[in-house]
């Protein structure tokens, strides 16, 4: 899906575009972003990278404010990209904001 720009924000898609307990993912040259939903429609978004093997994060399972990675079962935290002990690691993090329906990510 094409981001729009609109100042420092990047309009994404819409929150209902998000699979409750899912993601959508934002394809770009710099590296594909996962746009996470959780139970209580929080929206997130992370590097679509795990930080141990590099699996698509995008693919994992949404629980709380975590997604757990598809390959080696590692929590990472959708506020921060922490990775959640015993595990360490990190990856990036995109700032989020939703207006009227709509999700908007900031890429600086």
């Amino acid at each position: 899906m094409p981001l729009t720009e609109i100042e420092n924000w990047t309009r994404a898609c819409e929150v209902e575009d998000i699979p409750r307990l899912g993601s959508r993912v934002l394809e770009r040259a710099a590296g594909n972003i996962a746009v996470f939903r959780n139970s209580q429609d929080q929206v997130f978004a992370l590097l679509d990278r795990c930080p141990h093997k590099a699996g698509a994060l995008s693919q994992g399972i949404v629980h709380g404010n975590t997604v757990t990675c598809p390959l080696h079962a590692w929590n990472i935290a959708l506020d921060t990209g922490h990775a959640c002990a015993p595990d360490e690691g990190c990856t990036q993090r995109f700032p989020v904001k939703v207006e009227g329906g709509e999700v908007f990510i900031s890429l600086d």
